[in-house]
């Protein structure tokens, strides 16, 4: 029986085999959670964002299944205690670790949204630059840097020099 079917049927632990059998359910959703997180953070690593976007339907669907069976570890948190503290201990060390590998996803997905945002400002102050030539007007500078940016627009000439 898959882990998501088992945690939608809600089972009542009255016994170790039913004990190991939610954790090891619980544990199926943690493990395949963590493999697409620890993917999703190595393609946003590499700048992979579209490929790292299309798993967000997945990971939606896992992050479910796995809510669903920590709300059933709560539920049954006496039974499972009694029947199997080393696996109660076992998922423990296995929710510690996938905390600590969601913190390094959130760190790399807010340094790429904090490296767009910085290269969306550098294009727009680029884009309102004014379009002339630092050589004329009332600011005029002569010397290095004097000459217009390229594409900068059409150059204005006074007859009245």
């Amino acid at each position: 029986m898959s882990a998501a079917k088992l945690l939608d049927e809600r089972p009542r632990i009255a016994d170790a085999i039913g004990a190991r059998a939610l954790i090891e359910a619980v544990l199926e959703a943690l493990g395949a959670l963590s493999h697409l997180v620890g993917e999703e953070t190595e393609l946003v690593r590499a700048g992979r964002l579209p490929e790292a976007m299309s798993r967000e339907p997945r990971k939606t669907e896992l992050a479910g299944v796995y809510m669903r069976g920590v709300e059933q570890v709560k539920l049954n948190a006496v039974a499972l205690a009694r029947f199997v503290p080393d696996q109660v201990k076992r998922l423990k060390e296995a929710h510690l670790a996938f905390q600590g590998l969601i913190e390094t996803n959130q760190i790399v997905l807010a340094t790429a949204r904090a490296v767009s945002e910085s290269v969306i400002r550098d294009l727009a102050a680029d884009a309102n630059r004014p379009m002339r030539a630092n050589g004329y007007g009332p600011a005029a500078s002569v010397g290095a840097g004097a000459f217009a940016r390229p594409n900068s627009g059409p150059l204005m000439v006074s007859r009245r020099l």
